[in-house]
């Protein structure tokens, strides 16, 4: 059995996770949650020691720790492991953001080419080309018409202008296994581009799942069931 750690990504809450927690649990897992900061001020160090202050006050680290990161935390996570209490088993990238040595979240869009991919997405699936954003049309398609009440009934706050600015302070990316779990009907980070940009970056390979841009709030019982498959041989 394992210890999961998850990160969630811009919406920077633990209830992200809440579909999934009971997934894991039930099969026997430990998790660890938290809330990100909120505070405009607040950065990629912020955040990276709000997860440790977690896994740290855990107090039941069961097996491996295996580290989580939605979208967003692609930043921060990597930053994380080295500075846990037992060392991470494997880091697991899920619909996520991967940034190289120097570049901030907020260069990042313009760098890989997203909007472009998104356009040529949206195209692609008949909702013509470079529609405007809109949260419940890109993030939440295909997530339970509950989940999402819930989930905009409690609000939220947008990511801190500050985590956007900084530059990715790591020179390299962290020496742990590390995959990549992307969702196959996500319109945001759509699996193509995705997979581009995690070879380039990572020289990893995708690993396609169900779902969209939020899989933990839509797929949560076939995303637990990525998250313990043994990773696919190359």
């Amino acid at each position: 059995m394992a210890t999961f750690t998850l990160v969630p990504g811009a919406d920077g809450r633990a209830w992200f996770w809440h579909r999934l927690v009971p997934e894991l649990r039930a099969r026997g897992h430990a998790v660890v949650t938290m809330d990100l900061p909120d505070e405009d001020s607040a950065g990629l160090e912020e955040f990276a020691q709000t997860v440790v202050a977690a896994v740290e006050q855990c107090a039941d680290l069961t097996g491996p720790l295996v580290l989580v990161a939605q979208s967003l935390a692609g930043f921060s996570a990597p930053l994380v492991c080295g500075r846990l209490p037992v060392p991470v088993a494997e880091l697991v990238l899920l619909n996520a953001m991967v940034p190289v040595p120097g570049e901030s979240a907020g260069q990042w869009w313009e760098h890989t080419g997203q909007a472009g991919a998104r356009s040529a997405y949206a195209a692609a699936t008949g909702r013509g080309p470079d529609p405007e954003f809109d949260l419940r049309t890109d993030f939440f398609h295909d997530v339970p018409d509950e989940v999402t009440e819930e989930a905009f009934s409690a609000g939220g706050s947008a990511p801190p202008a500050a985590l956007f600015a900084q530059p990715w302070p790591l020179t390299r990316w962290p020496d742990v296994p590390t995959r990549f779990l992307q969702g196959r009907e996500d319109r945001f980070f759509p699996l193509e581009f995705q997979r581009r940009i995690v070879r380039e970056r990572l020289g990893l390979e995708v690993e396609g799942i169900p779902g969209g841009h939020l899989a933990a709030l839509s797929r949560p019982r076939e995303l637990a069931a990525a998250l313990l498959r043994p990773w696919p041989a190359p």
